[in-house]
């Protein structure tokens, strides 16, 4: 899967060239054979800078014929469901079905606060709001009386022709073990954590989809991973500099949070360079072949390529044909039918 990064770092480069970047690298991806593009949501700041996944899923989808359109993720904690549900069996049917909804809490406390609901509140608001989506979705006439939620009978419109498959976005081994346990698919990520961390993620899916029993037994495992197939050692050091560039923003707006004018200021990180190249993905080709090997055999179904640090975007389609050419077919053939989209959860919504 091919994670759109939308990373900005500087902003005279300008929006409508991110999302023209963005648009061509998603039609690429089709014609190399990747499965399917992962399209962000974040609001407020210049990395991961889409505010309406939903909108760029549709103008892919017009420009694409077979591959699948993943939400990575819609923050739930800052909409409401009974507008979301609408939007989303809309999308879903503009894009003909190849929809895939991932939803999650937020990561984000300098955005989410801003938008309504401190990050100490995300996650009680999460597990209502996926609550009040899945009937919306699946039932006509839902009314609600929670928490977050009180509503008379409505019946959202139009109706869903087909179920939307639906994803769940989590990092803590608690929550991963509880979302298998329920039968969601997962999209998961230790960020530029280690590989022990991943493995703790891996076994509280398998944890979880085994408690879940029947209902769980769809359940896929998709692992979000900075990845980048570089040219040779150099060009890999010099993505690996910028990589690090990106994590310190990144890592700011997870903590303290200091922008100026949407632009995440970049802090100072202890990881080193050699730190950061052990626990991202950036290597010459015959490396990378290795190291996904190991993820294969974790158990992780599919795994999502977040591959934009802040190099051109010549630069990153050149690096998706080295991938597609020499990464992809020790893998998984081109092509290959959706397994998120074929499979069917006994959920209320898939």
């Amino acid at each position: 899967m091919y994670f759109l990064s939308s990373y900005m770092p500087d902003a005279a480069y300008g929006g409508k060239r991110v999302y023209a970047d963005m648009v061509e690298q998603a039609v690429a991806a089709e014609k190399l054979g990747f499965r399917g593009v992962a399209i962000p949501e974040h609001h407020l700041i210049n990395i991961l800078m889409v505010p309406s996944p939903l909108q760029m899923a549709v103008k892919i989808a017009g420009m694409t014929s077979h591959i699948d359109l993943i939400t990575s993720i819609m923050i739930l904690p800052v909409r409401d469901m009974r507008i979301l549900a609408g939007e989303i069996v809309q999308a879903h049917m503009l894009c003909d079905e190849r929809l895939v909804a991932g939803v999650g809490r937020g990561a984000f406390d300098y955005e989410v606060s801003r938008l309504g609901t401190p990050i100490g509140k995300t996650r009680e608001k999460f597990v209502e709001s996926i609550q009040v989506l899945e009937a919306l979705l699946s039932q006509p006439d839902v009314s609600w009386d929670g928490a977050y939620y009180k509503f008379d009978p409505i019946t959202i419109m139009p109706r869903p022709q087909g179920k939307v498959p639906l994803m769940v976005a989590a990092m803590a081994p608690e929550s991963i073990f509880d979302s298998a346990r329920r039968g969601y698919h997962i999209q998961t990520t230790p960020l530029s954590g280690s590989h022990d961390v991943l493995l703790q993620q891996v076994d509280a899916f398998k944890r979880g989809k085994a408690a879940g029993g029947e209902k769980a037994r769809h359940a896929r495992l998709s692992l979000q991973r900075g990845l980048y197939a570089a040219r040779n050692a150099a060009d890999a050091r010099q993505k690996i500099e910028m990589a690090s560039e990106y994590y310190k923003r990144f890592f700011n707006i997870r903590g303290p949070g200091l922008v100026d004018r949407g632009m995440i200021r970049a802090l100072p990180r202890e990881q080193t360079l050699e730190e950061l190249s052990q626990n991202l993905m950036v290597c010459p080709p015959s490396e990378m072949i290795d190291r996904l090997a190991v993820y294969a055999e974790a158990g992780i179904d599919e795994v999502y390529c977040p591959c934009g640090y802040g190099q051109s975007h010549g630069e990153t389609l050149e690096m998706m044909q080295r991938f597609s050419e020499e990464v992809m077919p020790h893998f998984v053939p081109k092509k290959a039918p959706s397994p998120v989209r074929s499979a069917t959860p006994d959920l209320a919504v898939q």
